[in-house]
């Protein structure tokens, strides 16, 4: 499989070259905070649990949440000498070289190796972006075919796809987490004749309605007719998701041997919510799938 990279815009933005293969769901915004290692994690787990092929990156290099997550998989399943579902990782690492130029074509090179070798051998490919602007998320960010933006329920968060009027709470103009999807979305249908589909999911929600959240929902609802993604219901804000991380369990493991996690009316409650999240996302992959759980 042949890639290439050139610089596409100035702030040296490289689109790499992609092929047909694996569909590449891209989790990523530009805040942390926001879930996106627990949605990658359950996701991950409920297409394999579909029958499908998966393979990870994070690009989290530093804290590397979704790497934790499954690594601490692992550890329960040889604690307790349990198979579960676990997808294919590859592990990529910052460029040491000091010239941004010869970094930035370094890191290419390990991203094309990483992304060639999953891509010709897994149905799906899930990259858990950083929360910040980093050249490893432009280059995941332009070869996606979904991206997932999860998003909480504030002005906060808002504030990194648009900016808002503080006195009528009007929407105004993009901000630079949004330019940069539209361009990667803009540049991919300019050379390979293919959209990007855009998900922004409200995540980690709580349970009772609010004046802000409405106020957040109204300004989603007028920015994505604007600048075309689409929405999706996310998850809400559950402890459960908090004790699954040092487990390394997600919700569509608690029935498993050696799981010590009482299963309860709450998780079947959050595994609809990644029904309906499977079921919005519309993977052409999953159109003849019947969802398992």
């Amino acid at each position: 499989m042949n890639f290439s990279t050139q610089a596409d815009r100035p702030g040296r933005f490289r689109l790499i070259r992609r092929n047909k293969g694996a569909h590449v769901i891209v989790v990523g915004n530009e805040k942390g905070g926001a879930g996106k290692s627990t949605v990658a994690m359950h996701l991950s787990i409920a297409l394999m649990r579909m029958g499908k092929s998966v393979g990870v990156i994070d690009l989290d290099l530093r804290q590397r949440s979704f790497g934790r997550y499954l690594q601490n998989r692992r550890a329960w399943m040889d604690t307790y000498g349990v198979e579960l579902p676990i997808p294919t990782e590859i592990r990529l690492e910052a460029s040491p070289l000091r010239h941004l130029d010869e970094a930035e074509a370094e890191e290419d090179a390990r991203f094309q190796a990483a992304f060639s070798e999953l891509k010709t051998g897994q149905d799906f490919i899930i990259i858990d972006a950083p929360g910040s602007d980093t050249h490893y998320s432009r280059l995941a960010h332009a070869v996606a075919d979904t991206i997932i933006t999860p998003v909480n329920d504030s002005f906060v968060d808002f504030d990194l796809l648009a900016e808002i009027d503080a006195q009528t709470f009007e929407v105004g103009r993009p901000s630079v987490y949004a330019e940069m999807v539209w361009e990667c979305r803009k540049k991919r249908a300019g050379r390979d004749r293919t959209s990007i589909d855009w998900v922004v999911m409200r995540n980690r929600m709580s349970q009772l309605d609010a004046r802000n959240k409405r106020r957040v929902g109204e300004g989603l609802k007028k920015l994505s007719e604007r600048i075309g993604f689409r929405m999706a219901p996310g998850f809400a804000e559950r402890v459960i998701y908090r004790e699954l991380f040092p487990l390394g369990l997600t919700l569509l493991d608690l029935t498993e041997d050696g799981s010590a996690v009482a299963f309860s009316m709450s998780h079947v409650a959050a595994r609809q919510e990644l029904r309906e999240l499977l079921t919005v996302l519309k993977l052409p992959e999953l159109a003849d799938t019947k969802i398992p759980f």
